[in-house]
């Protein structure tokens, strides 16, 4: 989504934005998220797909060649070993769209 876009309302608007094979992994994604952590409210957040519960929860997004996915620097921290092989920092995670996503990784330690 360029900067020029408007802004989604929801994040269903959001996911309509892409194609179909990434709006699948999107939908996936929120599926999987919403699983862990089902009392979490959906809202658009930094032009981003985020939940948030007790404050902001994760940010996911869809760019060229990657999902951006932004959890807490605490879920960076307990996933280390699991994402070492994803470009990450202290606040995101990059899963390539030519590679599988690893949507098992979560903690229902919300």
């Amino acid at each position: 989504m360029g900067t020029d876009s408007p802004t989604p309302k929801n994040v269903d608007e959001y996911i309509a934005i892409f194609p179909p094979n990434v709006r699948k992994i999107l939908e996936k994604i929120r599926l999987t998220i919403r699983e862990a952590a089902p009392d979490a409210e959906e809202k658009i957040s930094y032009r981003m797909s985020t939940f948030y519960l007790k404050g902001n929860l994760v940010h996911f997004a869809a760019f060229r060649n990657h999902i951006g996915f932004y959890p807490t620097p605490s879920g960076i921290e307990r996933f280390k070993q699991e994402i070492s092989a994803y470009k990450s920092s202290k606040g995101a995670v990059q899963f390539p769209l030519d590679q599988p996503i690893p949507y098992d990784l979560k903690n229902c330690e919300v």
